[in-house]
């Protein structure tokens, strides 16, 4: 008889809500009987692991590892620009995307033209000034409109 008392005791202290000392307490019974049941409970448990739950220990290591963040990287403001090119020239940044693209790899137009900029600031000054040189004026600005649409309107 005494096994199964045991055992409803069990039971009941890990259903029921905890009490402000870490010990189970049983809705609607006395306060008395639970206690004397946790502490038969407790004797057959040792007590060592339940103090080091309880411990500030345990927490201090959780503060140590937040600590260890990396510090986030502040992201460099972006600028915003329009540019004007040949048609031949536009084209070739459709190409190099399609080649790109053929090897797996993803690429924007803006991409592109920032890794060529890594390449000529590579490039000896020799080859950076046949570049520039290879590469024809075109006039600034927005191209004009034709003439025909403006009649239209």
């Amino acid at each position: 008889m005494a096994a199964p008392s045991t055992r409803k005791a069990a039971k009941k202290a890990v259903s029921s809500p905890a009490s402000s000392n870490g010990t189970a307490v049983a809705a609607g019974a006395p306060a008395e009987a639970p206690r004397k049941k946790a502490v038969t409970a407790k004797a057959a448990r040792p007590t060592t692991p339940r103090a080091k739950r309880g411990s500030p220990v345990e927490a201090e290591p959780v503060s140590v590892a937040a600590e260890h963040k990396p510090k986030r990287v502040k992201k460099e403001k972006v600028v915003r620009d329009s540019f004007t090119m040949p048609k031949p020239d536009y084209e070739k940044l459709g190409e190099l995307k399609a080649k790109c693209l053929s090897a797996g790899v993803a690429v924007k137009k803006s991409e592109l033209l920032r890794a060529g900029l890594l390449l000529l600031e590579a490039a000896p000054l020799a080859q950076l000034l046949e570049a520039i040189a290879a590469v024809e004026t075109v006039k600034t600005g927005r191209p004009a409109k034709p003439s025909h649409q403006t009649a239209a309107h």
